[in-house]
């Protein structure tokens, strides 16, 4: 017998999800619901602004760095292109 599918695994942080007696599978209702609080999970942690991405980026190569974990250099082109814009647009602001 398999073991229960845990909600984390769909985006919850809960007990495992309730399953049908025969068959084994999930019930459609429970599958919309874990569906719907995926996305609106995804909806919250998306960045409204490019300061905000930028910060996300850098976070998470960062915690990349510290774990010794290889970091994608697309993300650290991303991360140094950024930077470079937010540093021009200071120095435009300050004079």
């Amino acid at each position: 017998m398999r073991a229960p599918r845990l909600a984390a695994c769909c985006g919850l942080w809960s007990d495992p999800l309730p399953q049908k007696e025969k068959g084994d599978k999930l019930m459609a209702f429970e599958d919309l619901k874990a569906e719907i609080a995926l996305l609106l999970n995804q909806m919250e942690n998306q960045p409204e602004d490019r300061h905000e991405l930028y910060l996300q980026v850098r976070e998470k190569l960062n915690e990349m760095r510290a774990f010794g974990m290889p970091v994608p250099e697309d993300l650290v082109r991303l991360e140094e292109e950024l930077e470079a814009e937010f540093t021009a647009e200071k120095k435009s602001a300050d004079s």
